[in-house]
């Protein structure tokens, strides 16, 4: 049996690994960037085509797979007269798998459906090196037998490939997974500092944490910066973390209630990108914390 043809959007640290994920497992996949992209190069030195716009890529795709960093930008490639809306085939399959707002994915959803395809959300877990042998965690909603569909593609880029009900869960479920995990690691990088101040070792203070039942993997990622030096074991930037907890905030609010434990963790994140350190990883908020807590600084806080 033919392999379904794919239609990649973004080619960033994630979407450029599941790209080359697919043409290692020989997909037909064609490609498209925001911008003049090395990745993109690199894809159609491999047998990749590269689609001049959104519209001329979903034109030739079962499958059309987008990996960008905010709704605004899911929204751009969607719509307008060059969107893949625009040139969606019937029964094409469009996957989201950022990080969006369920309010606009529901709004996509059904525009998607009255052109005859449909939407379903996937946002990601795990890391570009996971995306690169095929050992995602995908969390997928939206219609069965569309996931049904496109679930022989979903398994070969992930190793737990989630059906989470209707469009939209996936998601909500992530803003939840990236709420936690963003509030984990800031308290984490905060522990460190705390530990610093008071003349505690950081190895010994993350061994006694890491006995007991507060122990975790992105307690770890933290660990692997603050003591080992390693900020890549958790490739994921402030900047990021930042707009996710945001979105988490957002989605708080259109449930028509408010994000108490979300405020801490948001305020520092955007702290540490308003003071120029958007693209460093989470797990470097430990030097965050480091700057912002000294004595002197924190007069002024």
């Amino acid at each position: 049996m033919s392999k379904m043809s794919i239609g990649f959007i973004g080619l960033g640290l994630m979407g450029n690994a599941m790209v080359s994920r697919l043409l290692d497992l020989n997909y037909p996949v064609k490609v498209m960037a925001k911008r003049t992209s090395t990745n993109v190069d690199a894809a159609v030195a491999r047998g990749a085509v590269e689609a001049k716009s959104a519209k001329d890529l979903a034109a030739t795709s079962d499958i059309i797979m987008v990996c960008v960093d905010t709704s605004k930008s899911v929204e751009a490639r969607i719509y307008g007269e060059d969107g893949i809306i625009a040139g969606l085939q019937p029964d094409a399959i469009v996957i989201d798998f950022g990080t969006s707002l369920p309010g606009s994915t529901k709004l996509i959803g059904a525009d998607v459906a009255a052109k005859g395809g449909t939407y379903l959300d996937a946002p990601l877990g795990r890391t570009p090196k996971h995306a690169l042998d095929g050992l995602l965690n995908i969390m997928c909603a939206g219609d069965k037998a569309a996931f049904k569909r496109a679930e022989p593609v979903l398994s070969d880029l992930g190793e737990n490939v989630f059906h989470l009900g209707a469009l939209g869960n996936g998601h909500t479920i992530k803003l939840i997974n990236n709420f936690f995990g963003m509030t984990v690691a800031n308290a984490m990088s905060e522990a460190f500092v705390m530990g610093d101040l008071a003349g505690v070792e950081r190895q010994k203070l993350y061994d006694v944490i890491a006995a007991g039942p507060l122990h975790s993997m992105m307690m770890d990622f933290v660990k692997g910066y603050a003591v080992d030096g390693n900020p890549d074991m958790l490739a994921f930037s402030v900047q990021n973390a930042s707009k996710d907890v945001g979105y988490y905030a957002s989605m708080a609010e259109d449930l028509g209630t408010k994000s108490i434990m979300s405020a801490s963790a948001r305020k520092a994140l955007d702290m540490s990108v308003e003071r120029g350190r958007g693209d460093t990883m989470v797990s470097e908020q430990v030097d965050f914390f480091a700057e912002l807590m000294t004595p002197a600084q924190a007069k002024d806080w």
